[in-house]
C-alpha cells in the first residue's frame, strides 16, 4: 500500500492517531497486541501506573522480538545457507546439461569426431551423476534441517505450555500466600 493510512486506535483506554503505510486492519491488529499486553500486565499488578505497564509491555514485546529474531537468524543459518548451496548445485547441473546439449549438436555435424565426443559426453554424465549425488545429499540435509525446525517448534510449543502452567501454579501459590 503506497498511501499512508491514518487510523484511530484505542490502547488501554486512550485513543491514539497512528499514521502508517499498512492497512487499517493491520494497524488495528498491532494496536490490539499492545493493548492486550498492557492490560495483561496491569491485571497482574493493579498497583502499576499506565506508564510502568506500557514500559513492561514494551520490554516483554522487545524480548519476544529479540528471541524471535535470534531464532530466525539461527534458522537462516541452518536452512537458507543449504538452500543457497542447493541452488548453486542446481545451476551447475543446468550448466552441465546445457553443455551436454551443445556437445550433442556438435557430434551430429562431425562424424569423424564422434568417438571423441562420446568420451566427452561420458565425462559430462559422470559430472552430472556427481551433481545428482550432491543434490541428493543436500536434499537429505534439507530434510534433516526441516525435521530439526519441526522439533524446535514442538519444543517451543511444549515450553510455552509448561510456562503457562507454571504461571498458573505461581498465581495459585501467590493467592494461597495472600500475595495477590
Amino acid at each position: 500500500m503506497t498511501n499512508k493510512e491514518r487510523v484511530i486506535v484505542n490502547i488501554n483506554g486512550q485513543e491514539f492517531s497512528v499514521l502508517g503505510n499498512e492497512s487499517e486492519e493491520y494497524i488495528m491488529s498491532i494496536a490490539k497486541i499492545v493493548d492486550d499486553n498492557i492490560k495483561e500486565i496491569m491485571k497482574k499488578n493493579k498497583r502499576l501506573s499506565q506508564t510502568m505497564a506500557a514500559i513492561l509491555a514494551a520490554f516483554n514485546m522487545a524480548d519476544k522480538y529479540t528471541k524471535t529474531m535470534n531464532e530466525l537468524n539461527e534458522l537462516n543459518e541452518n536452512v537458507v545457507e543449504p538452500l543457497k548451496e542447493f541452488e548453486q548445485v542446481k545451476n551447475d547441473l543446468d550448466n552441465s546439461n546445457n553443455k551436454l546439449r551443445g556437445l550433442k549438436d556438435e557430434c551430429s555435424g562431425y562424424k569423424d569426431e564422434l568417438l571423441q565426443s562420446k568420451r566427452e559426453i561420458e565425462n559430462l554424465n559422470k559430472i552430472i551423476r556427481q551433481h545428482e549425488q550432491n543434490l541428493k545429499k543436500k536434499d537429505d540435509e534439507l530434510d534433516r534441517v526441516n525435521k530439526s525446525v519441526d522439533d524446535l517448534q514442538n519444543k517451543l510449543f511444549e515450553d510455552q505450555v509448561e510456562m503457562v502452567q507454571l504461571r498458573k501454579e505461581l498465581r495459585e501459590a501467590l493467592k494461597m500466600l495472600g500475595m495477590d
